[in-house]
């Protein structure tokens, strides 16, 4: 069995996927490696080649990367289609054509092997593979920034609008390495601010899950979270990396579901300094600083949310549209609007009694930074899980009297469709956090990824296992 037989050989950490006879290994020298970690474009080889079904043939092959001392970062078997009693082996090594080492090494492969061919780098769209390069989309905006709909609150308020051009230009001339610019908020702003600041405290303590709770008194302590005070977007920056290695990168409007979660694989939540409209306190039709202040931020200093949060960023390096679809759907259930089952459940379990009638709680910044909805989602018991969804004809709210629930499952999640202008009218509901992660985690390894990513926390960059070639679009 190749399986067993590459794990008795402890190449180093083995990554199984079920069902799709594949390992992954990345060799424990590439841990320490310098050559792997001090650059951001680290070649890598692909190759192909044929080996015989018989004691020690794994082992003849990869003896020789031993003797070069050249790290394997991504190996892969499958039975060859050629012959009943061969395997094809699929490796990618570090290394680059022309250096000797390499040279070398394939020179005594296809000496060795039957049918080795060198592949080609596989082309994915770019992504960046150092913390720095996210300059080269963070101005991509959408929308939003200053320019504003006519249907919008500030559409018709020329002060109103002159302050959003003052911020997004801000923004916009933001780059990597740079201190977030203190932005000096008005009377006006700070008096939206705690207005908003007021009536959602009072929700949460009745609807925002514990994880929530616990740490909004450490943001008021070390932030300046408050009534009176819109705290600054570098202070909270600071805590964050402090707790969970998070940061906050500002940004002028609204990105690519792509640029977006690419920005979570480096542990960068972007974050718009523009509030909303002083005659609608209660209503934005954008994210402003309520909605990633009061909604997202406390969230990324727990653990869990955060390793949950780039979990995501991760798999959408070099991915597919279609992939990217699927996990912008999944961000949306879970990151936006993703519940937790309320403490109760856990008791009423040690106390033997039934699963039904137990609260949800929010930990999606959209529920945690909306009045109606918050309540609209968790204002009630659950009675029960759904086991299935029927997305409705219509997406009115007067047709809506109650929202349905499901159990928080990313292959579902990633394909039900979604309204983005009323009340959700579904919800998924994980157990905790951690399963909640466990189980994105899982999902993310199932998908068809052109390599395997690794975040480096101490260089900022990007580690991949198999040898691509960006294209140069950022689009």
């Amino acid at each position: 069995n190749f399986n067993l037989l590459l794990l008795y050989l402890n190449l180093g950490h083995a990554v199984y996927r079920n069902g799709f006879n594949r390992a992954r290994y990345m060799s424990m020298a590439n841990s320490y490696h310098p050559s792997i970690h001090s650059v951001t474009d680290n070649p890598r080889v692909s190759i192909l080649t044929e080996i015989s079904d018989e004691p020690g043939a794994l082992h003849e092959l990869l003896r020789y990367f031993w003797k070069f001392d050249i790290d394997l970062t991504h190996i892969e078997s499958r039975p060859s289609t050629k012959s009943n009693t061969g395997f094809n082996i699929y490796i990618d090594f570090a290394g680059r054509l022309g250096d000797i080492k390499t040279d070398n090494l394939i020179v005594e492969l296809k000496r060795r092997c039957n049918n080795m061919l060198i592949l080609d780098e596989k082309e994915v769209p770019w992504f960046p593979r150092h913390i720095s390069e996210i300059d080269r989309f963070a101005k991509n905006i959408l929308n939003a920034g200053s320019n504003l709909s006519s249907d919008h609150p500030g559409f018709n308020d020329p002060i109103y609008r002159t302050r959003r051009e003052e911020l997004t230009s801000i923004a916009q001339s933001y780059s990597f390495g740079e201190s977030i610019p203190y932005i000096s908020y008005t009377s006006e702003e700070i008096k939206t601010w705690g207005t908003v600041y007021s009536k959602l405290h009072h929700l949460h303590q009745s609807f925002a899950c514990e994880e929530f709770l616990r740490i909004i008194p450490q943001l008021e302590k070390h932030c300046g979270y408050g009534v009176h005070n819109i705290p600054q977007a570098q202070d909270i920056s600071d805590f964050l990396k402090q707790q969970t290695g998070f940061q906050l990168r500002p940004v002028a409007g609204l990105l690519s579901s792509r640029h977006f979660l690419n920005g979570l694989a480096f542990r960068t939540f972007f974050s718009t300094q523009y509030i909303r409209h002083p005659s609608r306190p209660f209503y934005t039709p954008e994210p402003d600083i309520c909605h990633e202040l009061l909604g997202h931020v406390p969230m990324f200093a727990d653990p869990d949310f955060a390793d949950f949060s780039q979990e995501i960023g991760l798999a959408s390096l070099g991915a597919s549209d279609e992939v990217i679809r699927k996990l912008a759907s999944c961000y949306w259930f879970s990151v936006e609007f993703g519940l937790l089952f309320g403490k109760e459940k856990e008791n009423k379990r040690k106390n033997g009694m039934e699963r039904n009638g137990v609260s949800v709680k929010a930990y999606g910044a959209g529920l945690l930074s909306s009045f109606g909805e918050l309540e609209y989602a968790c204002g009630g018991d659950l009675k029960s899980l759904q086991s299935s969804y029927t997305p409705p004809i219509t997406s009115s709210l007067t047709s809506m009297t109650s929202a349905s629930y499901l159990p928080w499952d990313p292959t579902v999640a990633c394909t039900t469709p979604y309204p983005i202008t009323t009340y959700q009218p579904l919800y998924f509901v994980a157990e905790t956090l951690t399963q909640a992660k466990l189980e994105l985690r899982a999902y993310c390894e199932s998908l068809p990824r052109p390599f395997f990513a690794r975040y480096n926390a101490l260089t900022n960059s990007i580690w991949v296992d198999r040898a691509v070639r960006p294209n140069n679009s950022t689009e």
